[in-house]
């Protein structure tokens, strides 16, 4: 006995949700890491964060300016799996969806 075409686009269209929503997931934890790790320096160990690194340049100054390339860098790598794994999956499952409402294989 063959599976239901439809069962199968179901259950492809809930594993790639599940694949999205734990790379979401792993970037999301990624950045509130490293903003409350910088934000719990600024509250418990400030003299560090005044130190100089460079003329002008405190380390406070250089870990937020990381904060933020942290920030575009999660970003970058969530549209590159987007862009490489998400989308064409996505394209694939609409056409198993699409086969499978018109009754043919995919």
């Amino acid at each position: 006995m063959t599976p239901d075409p439809k069962s199968a686009a179901l259950a492809a269209t809930r594993q790639l949700a599940a694949q999205r929503w734990r790379t979401a997931l792993l970037l999301t934890i990624s950045m509130v890491l490293v903003y409350f790790g910088f934000i719990l320096l600024v509250a418990f160990n400030p003299a560090l964060l005044g130190r100089r690194v460079g003329e002008g340049l405190s380390l406070g100054i250089v870990l937020g300016a990381l904060v933020i390339v942290a920030a575009w860098l999660l970003t970058f790598t969530y549209v590159s799996w987007a862009n490489r794994v998400y989308d064409p999956a996505l394209r694939a499952l609409r056409e198993q969806h699409r086969a499978a409402s018109q009754g043919g294989a995919p």
